[in-house]
């Protein structure tokens, strides 16, 4: 045999040597949890290791992070339900616990990357990512909120914008509406293949955002369809993103790489809290080698073409050096 290709295997320093994919910190942002008050740290029950922090533990949280190399985060509030409406009002409101969040990490730390969530849901008292009418959702009058919420996210020091909500046309509307007040350099993250998928349930848990009736199968894509995403993706990319973004990720790796080979933009992906739930879940059974499989998960987002992944383990393989 001329070609043996275990000759490659054969030791560890081949091994790495001849890696095709690697991680690193800088390819990793770190979603956290926001609640308002003060001196707070709750686990969020579904997910272990990982808390609803106030703001000022939201700083320490940051800081230890940072020392770890780990330098971007993308913010979620959990909004009290007396402060909800149905135009998500709290989303854009001066002194908002979101707005105080990313100005407050971003004036503690400039040199992080500030990763915020554009959709109603968080703050709606109908749980929806639009504006809902007679039980149904309302894209173009939905357009007007999400920019609201975009230009006081800019104005708060947000880095990169990352609207969730899946409405038509809100890349072009955002990208409008901050080039508009001249922030032509903060940056569009778009969610642009957005799954309605049975993942996100701990996600919801440490929000309390679900929502109150129906679904968001309306706006949310339909699992079993890949071609659809590349209609998302050239919508997207013509209309001013800067960043492609595919939710959830293990479950969808062909849809990275159908993304990726068909785009010059970087493309995001988000290792979801179902995800992320499942690995803790078994290696709290001992049913899965925690580190093996975090690693393994996480390798193959990248190698799918994830240049970016949001992870709730983005802290943990960093400081226990996992990666």
């Amino acid at each position: 045999m001329l070609q043996r290709p275990r000759r490659n295997r054969k030791s560890e320093v081949i091994r790495q040597m001849v890696q095709e994919t690697h991680i690193g910190a800088a390819n990793l942002i770190f979603p956290l949890f926001i609640v308002d008050g003060k001196n707070k740290k709750t686990e969020v029950a579904s997910m272990p290791g990982i808390y609803r922090y106030s703001v000022d533990n939201l700083l320490h949280e940051v800081e230890a992070c940072a020392k770890l190399g780990l330098m971007s985060f993308d913010l979620f509030p959990n909004i009290d339900d007396s402060l909800k409406d149905k135009y998500a009002t709290e989303s854009h409101r001066d002194g908002s616990l979101y707005l105080r969040a990313i100005s407050e990490v971003k004036k503690h730390f400039p040199e992080v990357c500030v990763v915020t969530d554009v959709a109603m849901d968080p703050y709606s008292s109908d749980g929806h990512d639009g504006l809902v009418e007679n039980g149904e959702i309302l894209n173009d009058e939905t357009l007007e909120i999400l920019g609201k919420m975009a230009l006081a996210h800019a104005h708060a020091g947000a880095d990169i914008i990352a609207p969730s909500d899946m409405m038509d046309g809100r890349v072009g509307y955002i990208r409008k509406v901050l080039d508009e007040h001249k922030f032509t350099h903060v940056s569009i993250m778009s969610y642009t293949a957005k799954y309605a998928s049975a993942f996100y349930g701990p996600f919801r848990d440490a929000l309390n955002s679900a929502p109150k009736h129906g679904d968001k199968k309306t706006y949310q894509m339909n699992p079993a369809n890949q071609q659809e995403a590349l209609i998302e993706a050239r919508l997207d990319e013509h209309e001013g993103a800067d960043f492609l973004m595919v939710k959830p990720a293990l479950a969808y790796l062909d849809v990275i790489k159908l993304i990726k080979d068909n785009t010059d933009l970087p493309v995001a992906a988000y290792n979801v809290s179902g995800e992320y739930a499942m690995v803790k879940a078994s290696a709290q059974r001992g049913w899965l080698d925690e580190r093996r499989t975090t690693v393994e998960v996480l390798t193959s987002i990248r190698r799918a073409g994830a240049t970016a992944i949001l992870t709730y383990h983005a802290k943990e393989v960093l400081e226990k050096g996992w990666i």
